[in-house]
């Protein structure tokens, strides 16, 4: 009778002390396992790669390539490439890649700062709609509701339109019409990262860690800042990647419909709105800017994609 019982024992000894050393090993932490299936996403890596190399070129190129870019010389306009002028020249005989590197500088700092205005009060709006409740719940998302409803392309033309001159008397040209773009573009995509975050909300108030938490005596800030936030980031952030790419789409629309960037300042979309009368005789002009716009954007949407699915928590809890 001793025989088995002592076989079972020594089992589940071994058992124990296999559960104990599996315990004991240290787990890799939720962030940290978004990263690796992060890395293994192969079109996300290919979009960093990508994004790095845009992101090189417009900060280090013209440093590199120190052409001025509103220097005219009528004797190369409409150049076709060469190892002169690797982009080719426009109608006045500037040169296209220092335009396109310094304009590159502008056109993702407008996506990146727009981005940022999107998240901030997106975030806001939907975390005091989602916590607070009641009647705070509903009024927030009345007026998400109103803004959604709202034509964003008229709209942002006409802001721009009103206020573009006002705000360049008063900080510059350049200045001046970059704050009314940003502005205008991360003010009028909130709403969607708004109903984003105030469904993360509701769902996770609810959950056990937050119900100790106020069990505990939990200020209600600290319950947000602390505990529901960070959980809900995560869509947050795939939100704020796609949003880089539509802020620079919008900068782009409004550069080439003349709303956009003056003509010394040559942002990628005012060189598409410049050479739009030139297709026939100097299509390289369009050519290189539309290009960097669409390997941009497509980036951007690639790494939305990996971030997506690596902060999926069915699938990085389901490891």
């Amino acid at each position: 009778m001793t025989g088995p019982v002592t076989a079972r024992a020594d089992d589940a000894g071994a058992v124990g002390a296999k559960l104990a050393r599996v315990a004991a090993e240290p787990r890799p932490s939720l962030w940290r396992e978004a990263g690796r299936r992060f890395r293994r996403h192969r079109l996300a890596m290919v979009g960093v790669a990508v994004l790095l190399v845009m992101v090189a070129g417009v900060v280090a190129g013209p440093l590199v390539w120190r052409l001025p870019i509103n220097e005219i010389d009528f004797k190369q306009k409409l150049r076709t490439p060469s190892w002169v002028h690797p982009l080719g020249t426009d109608d006045l005989g500037q040169d296209l890649l220092a335009r396109m590197l310094y304009g590159g500088r502008i056109s993702l700092a407008v996506g990146v700062a727009a981005m940022l205005i999107t998240i901030s009060i997106g975030t806001a709006v939907g975390a005091a709609s989602g916590f607070v409740g009641g009647a705070v719940d509903h009024a927030l998302m009345r007026l998400t509701d109103l803004f959604l409803s709202l034509p964003a392309l008229p709209l942002l033309l006409l802001i721009v339109y009103l206020f573009r001159d006002a705000l360049k008397k008063a900080l510059g040209p350049e200045a001046g019409v970059f704050v009314l773009i940003v502005a205008v573009i991360g003010g009028l995509r909130w709403m969607p990262v708004a109903r984003l975050v105030r469904a993360q909300f509701l769902s996770l108030r609810e959950k056990e860690f937050v119900e100790a938490a106020r069990g505990l005596g939990a200020p209600p800030l600290r319950q947000v800042v602390r505990h529901i936030l960070p959980n809900a980031m995560g869509p947050v952030i795939v939100a704020g990647s796609l949003d880089v790419a539509a802020a620079i789409i919008a900068e782009s629309t409004l550069s080439f419909l003349g709303l956009g960037f003056p003509p010394d300042i040559p942002t990628w979309g005012r060189l598409l709105f410049d050479a739009k009368d030139n297709l026939d005789f100097a299509p390289h002009w369009a050519l290189f800017p539309g290009t960097a716009i669409f390997l941009t954007v497509l980036a951007i949407n690639y790494i939305g994609d990996g971030l997506r699915d690596a902060l999926d928590p069915r699938k990085v809890l389901g490891r």
